[in-house]
């Protein structure tokens, strides 16, 4: 054999080698289905949000698409509707990047829907710039809108338990850290305003994901509310549209070679949100629909109680509670 015959031979082995065992991860065995029960997913008008709605929609569950963009989400609710034949998919407006859209969100929940048994917070950017309250809009969005929605909905999850809570999270949260005087000075926990500080900012938004599961489940222990934080996989799905150019067409290639589509990135939502059995972990986080241990700072209970008190005073969650 020639050596180009022996290079792609080994280029197609390490190819598979990588992708069944560092990128494909697990599927969901969960038999679940989910008639009467209702679910609301985050940022379900795409990518791995889209997918995890329609796989709870085709196993029965009514399914609130809360999504920012009114156009995008219908036309996401009618693709699921017509691919599940399930018709009790819905569009429900959802802007996590304002803390008012948020609760106006949750008094409409809360107003029209009598049940809550599912709360997926999938939303997730990658983008510099702020939230329309003025914080980072990482941490604004994947983290702080996040948790004023699940405190807002907490009292119907406990009134239909058991029920569960599940935040997306990343295996990137081990490199991001909580700077609680970076929140104080400027609302975020990087400086600056780059593509490198918006990975930065990513990071710790995921740790606060992590963190604000471990805090939440402490809360909420023996209340049948159980909660995860999950790593998805590494996906090919539209987070990085707000990234730099240049850094999309570097991903773009690698990306369509390695990562997950959408559908297998949805497997370890699904498995937090729908397998028997798995109650006392809750606060646990998971990876390639298997328990997994978190870093160093995600298992800090002193800073996931610390980061609580200080998000409930960011996001004015007792302002929320008088109105």
């Amino acid at each position: 054999m020639s050596l180009f015959v022996y290079f792609t031979a080994a280029a197609v082995c390490f190819y598979l080698l990588v992708y069944y065992n560092v990128f494909r991860g697990g599927r969901c065995s969960s038999p679940a289905k989910l008639e009467g029960k209702t679910v609301i997913v985050t940022g379900s008008n795409t990518g791995v949000g889209k997918a995890t709605a329609l796989q709870l929609a085709k196993r029965g569950a009514r399914v609130v698409l809360a999504c920012r963009s009114r156009e995008r989400g219908e036309a996401a609710a009618f693709d699921i509707r017509r691919e599940s034949g399930n018709h009790q998919v819905v569009f429900m407006q959802l802007d996590l990047s304002s803390l008012k859209s948020v609760g106006r969100f949750a008094e409409t929940f809360l107003r029209t829907e009598p049940r809550l048994d599912i709360l997926i917070n999938n939303a997730g950017v990658m983008s510099s710039g702020r939230t329309q309250d003025g914080f980072g809009m990482a941490f604004g969005v994947n983290h702080l809108g996040h948790f004023l929605l699940t405190n807002l909905l907490l009292e119907r999850l406990r009134r239909c338990s058991p029920s569960r809570v599940v935040t997306v999270s990343a295996l990137l949260h081990r490199f991001g850290s909580v700077s609680f005087p970076a929140l104080q000075s400027r609302k975020d926990v990087v400086d600056g305003e780059s593509s490198w500080t918006s990975l930065q900012a990513y990071c710790s938004s995921k740790l606060c994901n992590v963190l604000f599961t471990r805090e939440l489940a402490n809360r909420l222990e023996g209340s049948g509310v159980t909660c995860y934080s999950l790593h998805p996989g590494v996906v090919h799905t539209e987070l990085a549209r707000n990234m730099s150019r240049w850094l999309q067409l570097l991903l773009r290639p690698v990306a369509k070679l390695l990562f997950l589509d959408p559908e297998g990135g949805s497997q370890t939502t699904l498995h937090c949100a729908l397998q028997e059995g798995i109650e006392p972990l809750s606060g646990r986080y998971f990876s390639g629909c298997a328990l997994q241990q978190v870093g160093a700072r995600g298992r800090d209970d002193a800073l996931a109680a610390k980061l609580w008190e200080v998000s409930e005073r960011l996001a004015g969650l007792s302002q929320h509670a008088e109105s």
